[in-house]
């Protein structure tokens, strides 16, 4: 059985479009906390998401680690199912998008426990999260892992048949 996770892609209507750029939404994307991901950017973002157990609502898993990651609760908004994402690893992600106006004033995300450095035998927390914010679609294609491209795909798909 796949490790299955559920997450939000927010998007709005690009702000501050220079003339000659390309026309298209921002998303909401945030960067991965921990030391492995400290000093990357490039494919080191990802959509707010997390793990659900079996039997639980997707939906309702994907609001509650993004209220979890990001320290505040998704905006209310009309979301919708972009689909199921295979990652490389097997884990499969529900993502959902919605259009909204979101600024949150602090990310507060919640921590996980790791040892480091490895093999110090020292326990440290560190942020699941420790930065989000608002990228055009182009930046964020650079910024995503590269797994999650597929979703970012699915909301341009969706906005085009909208």
């Amino acid at each position: 059985m796949p490790i299955r996770s559920a997450g939000i892609l927010l998007y709005r209507e690009a702000t501050g479009a220079r003339a000659g750029a390309p026309a298209g939404p921002e998303v909401w994307i945030a960067h991965m906390g921990g030391p492995f991901w400290a000093r990357k950017d490039a494919h080191a973002w990802s959509i707010p998401k997390g793990e659900y157990a079996d039997g639980e609502d997707p939906f309702a898993a994907a609001l509650r680690e993004f209220e979890e990651e990001m320290g505040t609760a998704a905006p209310d908004a009309d979301y919708r199912l972009l689909g199921e994402f295979r990652q490389s690893s097997g884990k499969l992600i529900t993502a959902y998008a919605a259009q909204a106006v979101f600024a949150p004033g602090v990310i507060s995300s919640n921590t996980f426990p790791l040892e480091w450095p490895k093999g110090s035998g020292r326990i440290q927390h560190f942020p699941e999260v420790d930065q989000a914010r608002w990228f055009p679609e182009q930046e964020a294609r650079l910024k995503l892992v590269k797994g999650q491209l597929p979703i970012l795909d699915a909301l341009l798909k969706d906005l085009e048949a909208a």
